[in-house]
């Protein structure tokens, strides 16, 4: 097993290109929601059990020990959803792979809430178009701001919860792959709206300052081809489809970012992948595997009263779309992914070393690709339009 420092191919030197067939990858991050919550009911890959009447059979017991079903959501928001994505909340739900906790941990029906085709029509296409993946995972048990350093750094440093951290907090000793980048003159920028992913090490704020652009500059730079190799975006709050947040909105504001990029001169070497935080407590049936610990710094947990566990496991299921003009057709990808397979993909792309045990060890995310055969999508594929179109860029 390869070790934190490692090259994905030894033989050749740090900031080789060894994926020439793409040239950007451009990475969108979405907010909350299960790979069954959005995608249950695509009918391709692993989605719900479906009865003879077309309904889902899956279910949680509440309290009593009555089975809640699966069910499809009225509205794709309703701002008095109960749903609980916290640390204990999460292993509670997990339960040590029995995956029943959903509908006690929050006393309602509302984890068990899905929307589908009729909800998110443009999601729906992309999947059928262009690739899903249905093992990919979060990288841990536990809420947003942990996941979310998982992507940067291949660990989330301590971190269980969405508590802002300590401005005096450093970096992991492996660093960021910001820093791997830089240090082998890889450009990169984190396009956000109100809060750069970055920013969940403080101090990057400034260290990274010349990298951070607003999301208007994410338009313009599509248009005259002037990404950077790896680019991460962050949407606004009022489209990240957060569990709060209108997803008929936020699927538009991602259709419209992809429109953006497939516009691009930029387009016939790109690598496009969207993909979501962590589950959001909602619902989902695939037990997430072991996973190798990143590095020997535990969780900030106090057992009691804290749910007891570690870095070791993977987080819930969460849906990964993947296009490229080298995408698999209609590909379902069934590897088992996590957060840092994003930045395996990116270390095998410039034979950059693993900044920790867990990077070294995922799988890139290169399945989704024949990069061997002519492009399939230089012209990108017809997806349906979202529910809300066009996308104006305002709540």
């Amino acid at each position: 097993m390869r070790g934190p420092g490692s090259l994905p191919f030894p033989d050749r030197p740090a900031g080789t290109d060894c994926l020439p067939g793409i040239e950007h990858i451009v990475v969108l991050m979405k907010e909350n929601h299960s790979y069954d919550n959005y995608f249950g009911m695509l009918r391709r890959g692993d989605g719900f059990t479906l009865g003879p009447d077309g309904t889902p059979l899956n279910s949680n017991p509440d309290a009593s020990g009555k089975p809640v079903r699966a069910h499809h959501f009225g509205l794709p928001i309703n701002p008095s959803l109960h749903v609980s994505q916290t640390w204990d909340s999460s292993h509670r739900q997990w339960d040590n792979g029995k995956m029943d906790g959903f509908v006690t941990t929050t006393n309602s029906n509302d984890p068990m809430g899905y929307l589908d085709q009729t909800d998110l029509p443009w999601y729906y296409s992309f999947a059928t178009a262009y690739g899903i993946g249905d093992r990919y995972f979060s990288s841990c048990l536990s809420q947003t701001f942990p996941n979310r350093r998982f992507l940067q750094a291949a660990t989330a440093a301590g971190l269980v919860s969405d508590s802002i951290p300590s401005p005096f907090e450093r970096q992991p000793a492996g660093g960021l792959i910001w820093d791997l980048l830089d240090a082998h003159g890889i450009g990169w920028a984190n396009y956000f709206g109100e809060i750069p992913d970055v920013g969940l090490w403080p101090r990057n704020l400034l260290r990274y300052h010349s990298h951070l652009h607003d999301m208007d500059d994410f338009y313009e730079d599509c248009r005259t081809g002037s990404l950077p190799p790896v680019s991460l975006i962050t949407p606004e709050l009022f489209t990240d489809e957060g569990e709060f947040e209108d997803d008929q909105l936020g699927e538009a504001a991602t259709a419209s970012l992809f429109d953006a990029a497939t516009s691009s001169p930029q387009w016939p070497r790109m690598m496009f992948v969207i993909v979501w935080d962590e589950g959001g407590g909602f619902y989902d049936h695939v037990p997430p595997p072991a996973a190798v610990p990143p590095d020997d710094i535990p969780p900030a947990i106090h057992v009691p009263p804290d749910e007891p566990g570690g870095y070791d496991r993977y987080g819930f299921r969460v849906p990964c779309l993947v296009a490229s003009p080298y995408s698999k057709p209609g590909y379902v990808g069934s590897v088992v992914y996590d957060h840092t397979s994003i930045l395996a993909t990116i270390e095998l792309k410039w034979n950059l070393p693993a900044l920790t045990r867990r990077d070294a060890a995922a799988n890139p995310l290169t399945d989704f690709l024949d990069l061997a055969a002519p492009p399939h999508f230089l012209a990108p594929a017809t997806l349906a339009r979202p529910t809300i179109w066009p996308f104006t860029g305002k709540p």
